[in-house]
């Protein structure tokens, strides 16, 4: 991974110097815009919300791309090395994001959201298809921690007011609009975190079955929910084994579980197959962790998809 991210980055080197401006035309460049860089959409959505037209932000990963084996572009490459701030997850669907850092030094600022929040470890529960290499954790060792913070509103809240805080520290002039801005849109998360509790305090059950990945950890561990998947959040793995399928559906039928859950860009066979089985119905839940091409043309933001999934579990639990 290296060695190729090395490659772009000459390719890179050689663009940008036969692109170099001449000093007339530097003399007479506009005033610089604060330029923000993310790689993920949740860290996209909360740094344009501070930003409002006060600042540039951009978005790596493209709409529908799976972070877990995206590879970044020559122009990746240099957006990363040229912006004020470069906002990132930080964990192990982000591996490309360090050979890139460790193969190009940001003229700009970084900021991790897992650095923004107290982080979880992964976690298998029982009847999940375990890691490669994750199989065995004896006593001492260490597991790697859960990089899907924001699945949590409360930590999103947290994140965005870093974000903005970050973004004042490099632009003085505009951090009371991104202070107020990040302030009323963390505000607004925290009503939701609010429904969210009322709403599950109001269930007779907290279990929930998902026959898929489970990248939602901190959401769980938020609600005190009780959860069962197929993979961990992190597997790039579709295809569980028979003995995870037949626990995962005896568990649905055992404990009258109404719906089996989904997450976006999954085919959702897994979870048709229990539902099938068990004469129940799925649902997909949005981990927001990126969007559709359609989703990001209609303006969704994270707090609307969220929103969005209070309403499903709504509809579909009792």
């Amino acid at each position: 991974m290296k060695k190729w991210i090395c490659m772009l980055l000459g390719i890179c080197l050689l663009l940008s110097g036969c692109g170099a401006a001449s000093p007339e035309e530097t003399n007479e460049e506009q005033p610089e815009t604060l330029k923000v860089v993310a790689t993920v959409f949740p860290a996209y959505d909360f740094a344009r919300a501070a930003a409002g037209d006060k600042a540039e932000v951009s978005l790596l990963l493209p709409p529908g791309a799976e972070s877990h084996s995206y590879e970044p572009t020559p122009a990746d490459i240099l957006a990363v090395q040229e912006c004020d701030l470069f906002l990132y997850l930080g964990g192990e669907s982000d591996a490309w994001v360090e050979a890139i850092l460790s193969a190009v030094e940001p003229k700009g600022q970084t900021l991790r959201m897992i650095d923004c929040v107290e982080l979880l470890e992964e976690e298998t529960v029982e009847g999940m298809e375990e890691l490669p290499g994750h199989e065995d954790h004896g006593e001492g060792e260490v597991r790697e921690m859960d990089e899907h913070v924001w699945t949590s509103p409360r930590n999103a809240a947290q994140i965005v007011r870093d974000i903005a805080g970050t973004m004042g520290e490099l632009d003085p002039e505009h951090a009371e609009t991104f202070r107020t801005r990040g302030e009323e849109y963390a505000g607004q998360i925290e009503v939701l975190d609010g429904q969210f509790r009322d709403f599950f305090d109001s269930l007779p059950s907290r279990t929930i079955v998902f026959g898929d990945r489970f990248p939602l950890r901190y959401f769980a561990e938020e609600y005190d929910l009780d959860y069962y998947a197929a993979f961990p959040g992190c597997s790039t793995q579709t295809e569980p084994s028979a003995a995870t399928i037949a626990f995962l559906t005896d568990k649905v039928r055992d404990e009258h579980i109404s719906t089996v859950w989904y997450i976006e860009f999954s085919n959702h066979l897994v979870a048709d197959s229990i539902a099938e089985a068990t004469g129940t119905k799925t649902a997909m839940f949005h981990t927001c962790h990126n969007v559709s091409q359609e989703e990001m043309d209609s303006g969704a933001t994270y707090l609307s998809l969220m929103e969005g999934n209070l309403e499903t579990l709504r509809a579909n639990l009792p």
